[in-house]
């Protein structure tokens, strides 16, 4: 059963739900400001009519990058699975998710960098699964997810900035 790394009381990995599903690859939780804030780093694609002529396994790298890191001198390296996802597998995902929420106590409303960070890892799994079948619809999920993450950047920037704000005015 794979098992869920933590940093500072934040999972860094959503590993696979099963033995036959791809991982659900990511990497550490980004460090950054007040409330996990981080500054935008955005991964320029090249256009579309491009994209389409490479395979799905240089496609699914320029999204997912691989992972790599050195163990007692040797280099490892960690890639996405090209293995489509079965109806089970995505079952299993909701489950894992659904637990691991459950298990890492997050908040079910409000900021909360551990349930963003999970359900960053599931969308990453499930534009994983999608680019596998269809390479241009991934590549939308990715700009998708990309725009969203930046929009909750700018909300947790605006709420920290409030707070200090606030807390200025009141000792005044």
């Amino acid at each position: 059963v794979p098992t869920l790394s933590m940093k500072d009381g934040i999972p860094t990995d959503m590993s696979d739900v099963s033995s036959t599903s791809a991982p659900g690859l990511s990497g550490p939780v980004p460090q950054g400001g007040p409330l996990g804030t981080s500054p935008s780093t955005k991964l320029v694609l090249p256009p579309l009519h491009e994209l389409r002529k490479k395979e799905t396994e240089e496609i699914l790298n320029l999204i997912l990058p691989p992972e790599q890191w050195e163990e007692q001198g040797q280099l490892w390296v960690q890639s996405v699975s090209t293995t489509p996802a079965t109806s089970v597998d995505v079952q299993q995902l909701q489950e894992q998710l659904d637990l691991r929420l459950q298990d890492h106590q997050a908040f079910e409303t409000g900021i909360c960098p551990v349930r963003r960070e999970l359900y960053t890892q599931c969308f990453d799994e499930l534009i994983r699964q999608v680019t596998i079948n269809c390479a241009e619809r991934g590549l939308l999920l990715y700009r998708v997810r990309d725009e969203i993450r930046e929009t909750l950047d700018a909300y947790q920037r605006l709420y920290t900035s409030a707070c200090a704000y606030g807390v200025r005015k009141a000792l005044m």
